[in-house]
């Protein structure tokens, strides 16, 4: 009898395994050679009589484990085989002590949402019917720029007119939904190109005046050089990457971007570095980038400042001063109890420059986000958000730095439900991140299942950097559903619109809000209904 050891690992340790149907089986292979994990392979199999038989065989490895990603359920042209869950797994007890930390996308499914528990309880008993979802026309444009008030303007009347007799802060007004950052070099080219054409089709053909944001790392030179510059949001980050490339450009540019973003912190892991790994650097991230094949860190914080005030001094003048005070300039952060205290100060700026103020929540994130900051790091967006609203408020600055917030919208699949309840709260925007490679055909949830975008193996070719993947990646259809998801977005928007009798975005309009939870209501200040 062979011998046993107990601690091997068994294919029932992990959290996923195959379901496999020899009858059904035609040995065709596809599984096998799309699996991108290895987790599954052919092996030979002895019968009585000295005949052999093929079959297929997971591989109890954790090295090659099972991700979920149903890529083999899909390619199999006889249903043969699947992958499920295993409710019994120990593969977390056996990765906790060696090897990277684990990584996986959203599982904080289980904490109620604070704007679950929020209903547009004031509606407009208006008897005019042009004030119809379908039929009435919307104001649907939002600032990303530094507002001024009334007694700031530049304005000496001459005559009969008023003339503007100085410089103001540079202002563009943007639909308010923004494509949040996420680099190319994080995204595969395909799915970046993909979010990218959505955006042009947007602007250009359904007059929607979406922006992106490019992530940090830079851009295609293509696209720098280009007049599709206009409807991107350049992002600066603590890597710096890319940005030789973009301000040795700036002679050459047709356009001004739409914005800057200077990524101080983001909600799905505060306080800890972004991490490019080296199968990720190809030859086309490396010269958009500037740098050898290697692991690419971005640190924690911006080396060299000290506080968000130091930020405003040094990069935002520099920044300014690089695109010749023609460009706004934003500042992103994580959400935080410090965030009242940072937009606090931002607002006192005497030099007007801060042109928005993102803050990221919590339930924000993919799967390249470690797990544990996912669970225990962070701060949800509402009350954040409100918060800080309530603040300008108290001093009678609201509005004039714009609020953007992002973290988990569309997360149970009401996007617009959602934008709209934060625009009550005091957001002049939202920005989405996971819910466009979502559209764009990721399989990864909340349950464990794939979540491998850090891995460079992402089975369906949008966050990998290698051509045999990414080609299962169809860039027109990705960008037909990232275009439809926003025309549906812009509809539902408008039927949230109508019933409360705005023609424009209900910024800080909380007493249109009701809360069927106490704590809730009373926490955000509006009204409790039960």
């Amino acid at each position: 009898m062979e011998a046993i050891n107990t601690q091997d690992i068994a294919t029932n340790d992990l959290a996923w395994k195959i379901e496999y149907i020899p009858e059904r089986c035609t040995l065709c292979g596809s599984c096998v050679a799309a699996c991108t994990f290895a987790a599954i392979a052919f092996v030979r199999v002895d019968l009585p009589h000295k005949k052999t038989k093929l079959l297929i065989r997971q591989e109890p490895s954790l090295a090659h484990c099972c991700v979920g990603c149903g890529v083999c359920e899909k390619l199999c042209p006889s249903q043969a085989i699947r992958p499920i869950a295993n409710p019994h797994s120990r593969q977390h007890l056996l990765t906790s002590c060696s090897g990277p930390a684990r990584r996986g996308g959203r599982s904080n499914l289980q904490r109620q949402r604070t704007v679950d528990a929020l209903l547009v309880g004031r509606i407009s008993q208006m008897t005019d019917p042009s004030l119809d979802a379908e039929r009435h026309t919307f104001d649907i444009k939002a600032p990303l720029g530094r507002i001024l008030s009334p007694d700031k303007l530049p304005l000496q009347r001459i005559g009969d007119t008023l003339t503007i007799t100085g410089k103001t802060p540079p202002v563009r007004w943007i639909y308010p939904l923004l494509f949040s950052d996420m680099s190319i070099g994080a995204l595969s080219t395909h799915a970046w190109e993909a979010i990218a054409l959505a955006v042009a089709y947007l602007n250009e053909v359904c007059h929607i005046p979406v922006r992106m944001s490019s992530g940090e790392g830079g851009m295609p030179m293509k696209l720098i050089t280009s007049d599709k510059l206009k409807y991107m949001i350049l992002q600066i980050a603590s890597g710096h990457f890319g940005w030789d490339r973009i301000i040795r450009t700036i002679p050459h540019m047709p356009c001004d971007p739409a914005g800057i973003l200077i990524k101080i912190g983001q909600g799905a892991k505060p306080g800890d570095g972004g991490l490019l790994p080296e199968s990720k650097v190809e030859h086309h991230i490396q010269h958009i980038r500037g740098v050898p094949k290697t692991t690419l860190h971005s640190p924690p914080n911006h080396q060299g400042l000290y506080s968000i005030e130091e930020a405003v001094q040094k990069m935002h003048l520099s920044l300014h001063a690089a695109f010749g005070f023609r460009v706004p300039v934003a500042i992103k952060c994580a959400a935080s109890s410090t965030s009242v205290a940072v937009y606090n100060n931002l607002l006192r700026d005497p030099y007007n420059i801060c042109g928005g103020f993102f803050l990221d929540g919590v339930q924000g994130g993919t799967g390249a986000a470690n797990t544990v900051s996912l669970d225990h790091t962070g701060h949800p967006i509402a009350s954040t958000l409100r918060d800080c609203y309530r603040a300008a408020v108290a001093q009678g600055l609201q509005g004039q730095i714009p609020l953007w917030v992002g973290g988990g919208i569309g997360m149970t699949g009401q996007a617009a439900a959602d934008a709209f309840k934060l625009i009550c709260l005091g957001a002049n925007g939202v920005f989405i991140g996971k819910l466009l490679i979502q559209l764009l055909g990721c399989v990864g949830n909340e349950y464990g299942r794939c979540n491998q975008c850090s891995t460079g193996q992402c089975p369906t070719g949008i966050c990998t950097q290698d051509y045999r993947l990414m080609m299962r990646l169809d860039i027109d259809k990705g960008a037909e559903a990232i275009v439809n998801y926003v025309l549906t977005f812009d509809s539902e928007l408008r039927k949230l619109m109508a019933p409360v009798g705005n023609s424009s975005l209900p910024v800080g309009r909380a007493d249109a809000l009701i809360s069927t939870d106490a704590a809730i209501a009373k926490q955000l200040g509006i009204q409790y209904a039960c």
